[in-house]
């Protein structure tokens, strides 16, 4: 028995007594990619990226372990809900117009000393004081760094369209607006590198295209190193008493953690490994989150179908958004449908095997957003579920 059918029979084992769809977080894997982030951060601690998680058992497990910091948030009411919850190191990784929890923020020194804000434009702080409704509490604030890697005078640019605060001179000067503004404090700076830590350098099938990525994340991780560690004095020399410097991501843990003015590494997806982590050469992890369908048709020789199992991920559109059949090991789509809304046809000889009833394992494409479509997950160990908890849904929180 290979591995992979012996995972399946464990899987198959433990939720014998569930009926599919449902979703699965193998916790011998979940540990093991913790302690691999752990490994490669070399020291540093690690911030948990709450969306590629989005379920509050499992943020406590892994923050009750050593090398695991604080939580990165992606909206200002799931942050607010999550310091009400008890956590209480909450970096909101994007900028918020969120005027009813500003005011929340501003008028509660819990919330307010347990969150943290993103800015990159003095629009914002304007925003947030409009919206104080009377609140008097110092909202914590954090800029971001553009990371993009700018070629040919900026005419090609190579990373995400996030923050305008792309030169040392140009924090430096937010940081000055933040510093003379009263009800704010200055805390930290983030830069995430996705077009390294999201982007996948040995894609199979494809030697040219992954040889051209290992060469642009190289270029692009010494101009960033020098970049941001001139950013980062440029605004040490306006607040000396910065408490963070956060960077990285699950593909470039070891990277950013090797930079001096890093002073934490935020990582998430790198706990349930997705499929779009599997072409990468700086780590291999362990699938750790999957979710079953059930065979519901046997339309004819070499295929099943399955109910539902259409759960692309968010990006730019294309198959490697796609979830994939995982276990057994042999199915694929039938190219003319794919995955569908209700049901999805699979092909191949393993679909013989497969009776009415039983269950076809896939792996999503990006971490957390698996949790949007389940409103819990079945944490199994060995071949046995331990607990079953909720999602961010289940407990009845969407937040985006």
């Amino acid at each position: 028995m290979t591995a992979l059918a012996a995972d399946r029979a464990r899987y198959d084992r433990a939720t014998a007594h569930l009926d599919a769809p449902l979703a699965i977080v193998d916790l011998d894997a979940f540990d093991a990619n913790a302690e691999d982030l752990v490994r490669r951060a070399a020291g540093k601690p690690v911030r948990v990226a709450s969306k590629s998680v989005r379920c509050r058992a499992l943020l406590e497990r892994v923050l009750a372990k050593d090398g695991f910091q604080g939580i990165m948030s992606f909206t200002l009411a799931e942050s607010l809900w999550l310091a009400r919850s008890g956590f209480d190191d909450i970096l909101l990784a994007y900028p918020s117009a969120d005027r009813s929890g500003f005011a929340e923020l501003a008028a509660d020194p819990k919330l307010a000393g347990a969150v943290t804000v993103m800015v990159d434009d003095v629009a914002q702080l304007d925003l947030i004081d409009a919206a104080r409704e009377g609140g008097r509490e110092v909202v914590r604030v954090c800029l971001e760094l553009d990371t993009a890697l700018k070629l040919l005078g900026g005419r090609v640019r190579v990373g995400a369209r996030r923050s305008p605060l792309h030169s040392p001179a140009q924090l430096a000067d937010m940081a000055r607006s933040v510093a003379r503004r009263p009800g704010f404090r200055l805390v930290g700076i983030m830069g995430y590198e996705g077009h390294i830590a999201g982007v996948g350098d040995a894609v199979a099938g494809r030697p040219l295209r992954s040889r051209a990525v290992r060469l642009m994340q190289a270029a692009a991780r010494r101009e960033l190193a020098e970049r941001r560690s001139a950013a980062v004095r440029a605004v040490r020399a306006v607040v000396p008493g910065l408490e963070f410097v956060n960077g990285g991501g699950t593909g470039s843990v070891q990277h950013t953690a090797a930079e001096g003015a890093v002073t934490e590494i935020a990582a998430g997806s790198g706990l349930y490994v997705p499929r779009l982590f599997d072409n990468y050469t700086s780590f291999t992890g362990r699938p750790a989150a999957l979710f079953a369908q059930p065979v519901v048709r046997r339309p004819g020789v070499g295929v099943v179908t399955v109910l539902g199992g259409g759960y692309p991920a968010s990006g730019a559109a294309g198959t490697d958004r796609l979830p994939v059949p995982y276990l057994p090991e042999g199915l694929a789509y039938d190219p003319q449908e794919g995955p569908g809304e209700v049901q999805t046809p699979l092909l191949g000889s393993p679909a013989d095997d497969l009776l009415i009833g039983d269950k076809v394992w896939f792996r999503h494409a990006k971490a957390g957003e698996l949790c949007e479509r389940f409103e819990a997950l079945h944490l199994i160990e060995g071949d046995t579920v331990t607990a079953t908890v909720p999602t961010y849904r289940g407990e009845g929180h969407t937040f985006l």
